[in-house]
């Protein structure tokens, strides 16, 4: 049985990795927890918080859920209590893209990040198309990145990865830069920040008089019809009306250089100012 240490097992993501680990007979799982609130919660919902320390030098796997700021801090004071061989699991690829990790030949460094439950799905149960975190009903995919380590580890992190993020469907194998491209540069940067300006669209048009709840359908179903003719699942077209729309609303909303997000040192220092906690001008 492979022992997996779960540090921030009672936060959002902890705690619901906590719940998919309970099923999972292949893993005695230690839950670690920090502060004394947090190992309040892991009392109260039945789980026995381990010592940290403890934790580190006992686990084959030790998998850090906790905020991106505190993982430099978290890790300087953990992996040098990791077991020759043993496994470090990163749900997100900030800290070890930005340098923030302690050096340690000896062990194996794995950086995963879920892809959520897709948008376009076949999902039939009313509670898993709910489910937009996943990890509870809804499948859905993950990346992964064997950052440091032999070749064979690779197959035991993703083994930890279906684990925690069941029902997966397909796990890809990228590098940890290109999960940097894909977060926060691509998911974030571009995808989150148009998505945050079609909301105070919306609100800007309820504002100005349209019905609150029409707004909201409104653009909810053209986005589904946009995603099935830009993302290739119907076999349809822009109209001509609307690619005219886009190209005098790029102009005026996009800036011309706006791929730069993407250019290395770009990436880098998003991700820096990720772990550091800080805003970028």
């Amino acid at each position: 049985m492979t022992t997996l240490a779960l540090f921030g097992a009672a936060g959002k993501m902890g705690s619901r990795i906590s719940r998919r680990l309970k099923g999972a007979d292949a893993y005695q799982t230690l839950y670690v927890e920090e502060g004394e609130s947090g190992r309040s919660r892991l009392i109260e919902r039945g789980d026995t918080p381990a010592d940290p320390q403890t934790a580190a030098r006992a686990a084959d796997v030790l998998v850090l859920a906790i905020p991106d700021k505190l993982i430099g801090k978290v890790s300087q004071a953990i992996v040098p209590l990791m077991k020759p061989g043993a496994m470090l699991v990163l749900l997100d690829p900030a800290a070890p893209h930005g340098g923030e990790l302690p050096a340690r030949e000896d062990i194996s460094i794995f950086v995963c990040h879920p892809c959520h439950p897709p948008v376009v799905n076949d999902e039939t149960d009313p509670e898993a198309r709910m489910d937009f975190f996943g990890a509870i009903k809804a499948k859905q995919h993950v990346v992964a990145a064997l950052m440091q380590g032999p070749e064979h580890a690779y197959a035991l992190g993703e083994e930890v990865v279906r684990a925690m993020f069941a029902p997966v469907m397909n796990v890809y194998r990228v590098t940890v830069e290109q999960m940097a491209i894909l977060e926060p540069a691509l998911s974030e940067t571009v995808v989150l920040t148009c998505m945050v300006i079609m909301r105070e669209a919306i609100d800007e048009a309820v504002r100005r008089g349209v019905p609150a709840q029409a707004a909201r359908d409104f653009v909810l179903g053209h986005m589904n019809v946009n995603i099935g003719i830009l993302f290739n699942f119907i076999d349809a077209q822009l109209s001509d009306g609307a690619k005219l729309a886009v190209a005098r609303a790029r102009e005026r909303i996009f800036q011309p250089d706006w791929k730069a997000v993407f250019e290395p040192e770009n990436v880098l220092a998003e991700v820096k100012a990720i772990t550091q906690g800080i805003t970028l001008k």
